[in-house]
């Protein structure tokens, strides 16, 4: 089902790309259609790269990136615009700014490859450029192209939209790393060659959910609105916001209740919700998640054990195998419950 979504997301993309002539990437050595296309598998890829990477930033939040929140484009106008919605655009334009650059740089692409701008440049004391830099300056066109092209509104939350955007494409240039290799006689390393390379995407989840958690909530006036509502549709979304904020998310509503399921806001609440409790080798924020999901939800924290068989007590058994027992295993797995009494006190009340 979630491949059958991605491939609908695709297409999606891939026409809405299409239909947007006003947008052009520099330095195409191929136009039309077949261009368009050459990106789709990568910029699918990119999309579900980000989707993945919400859930897990998001798995022990009262908002776990569900699937109706990751709908990009505000033609239908029933999107919210919450410091949630800033972190989908963020991380989806990250994700696809980085399968492009990455796929760009393995020589996927006829028109791309490594970006050698810089080769041969001192770039400080005992280095110089050189090697094979990750193709940034490609991969960010191609991902605006597609990604921004959704936007169809011109209003404050089309422009919130696309500044997160571009939020999103600055967190991948900022978490770029210098890699190096040393030259000299005998590994003396006198002088080193040094080219940038894409972090993990999974750095760039935690960058942009540190972005979240400082997310700057902008009170939008008549004049800002109007600076985005230029003529002709000539509109910088960077001009409407602080221009230090450039590489900050932004949003323009307060988040609504996570805890509680309202159905109209597309909104499933935390009961039935798993949590952790007492668990190995997790964070303290994990750790401290029934309590943010239950308990301070109204809900009561439930232990549920299940039996597990595992393999245990293996042994090399010469030649050449391994043999094991098989052990039987308790596991407690606890989950976010309503109590009995204000179960009874909610359908006295809808009686």
């Amino acid at each position: 089902m979630g491949n059958l979504s991605m491939l609908w997301a695709a297409v999606g993309v891939c026409c809405a790309a299409l239909s947007a002539s006003a947008w052009s990437v520099n330095n195409f050595l191929i136009t039309g259609p077949k261009a368009y296309l050459t990106y789709t598998t990568s910029v699918a890829l990119g999309a579900q790269s980000g989707i993945e990477e919400c859930k897990f930033q998001f798995a022990w939040e009262r908002w776990n990136c569900p699937e109706n929140a990751l709908q990009l484009s505000t033609h239908n106008r029933l999107r919210s615009a919450t410091r949630e919605t800033s972190f989908i655009h963020a991380i989806s334009s990250a994700g696809v700014m980085h399968t492009i650059t990455k796929n760009c740089s393995m020589g996927d692409f006829e028109n791309c490859g490594c970006d050698g701008s810089k080769n041969g440049k001192t770039g400080g004391h005992g280095w110089i450029w050189g090697g094979c830099s990750d193709n940034v300056e490609f991969g960010e066109r191609i991902s605006k192209l597609f990604v921004d092209s959704l936007e169809k509104g011109k209003d404050a939350r089309a422009l919130m939209n696309l500044h997160n955007n571009r939020a999103g494409r600055l967190a991948v240039r900022a978490t770029m790393k210098r890699t190096c290799k040393c030259h000299g006689i005998s590994g003396s390393c006198s002088i080193q060659t040094c080219w940038l390379q894409l972090a993990d995407f999974r750095e760039m989840g935690d960058y942009l959910k540190a972005k979240y958690d400082q997310a700057l909530k902008i009170e939008m006036d008549k004049q800002q609105l109007r600076a985005g509502n230029s003529a002709e549709g000539h509109w910088a979304p960077a001009e409407a916001f602080l221009p230090s904020a450039e590489a900050e998310l932004i949003f323009l509503e307060e988040s609504p209740d996570y805890c509680t399921c309202n159905s109209s806001l597309g909104i499933y609440g935390t009961e039935g919700r798993e949590c952790l409790q007492n668990s190995h080798n997790t964070s303290r924020w994990e750790r401290r998640s029934c309590g943010r999901l239950c308990t301070e939800c109204g809900l009561q924290v439930e232990e549920r054990k299940t039996e597990v068989i595992i393999s245990c007590n293996c042994k090399f058994q010469w030649c050449c195998k391994v043999k094991c027992d098989q052990c039987t295993h308790v596991l407690s797995k606890y989950y976010c419950t309503r109590s009995s009494g204000s179960a009874q006190s909610l359908s006295e009340g809808s009686a």
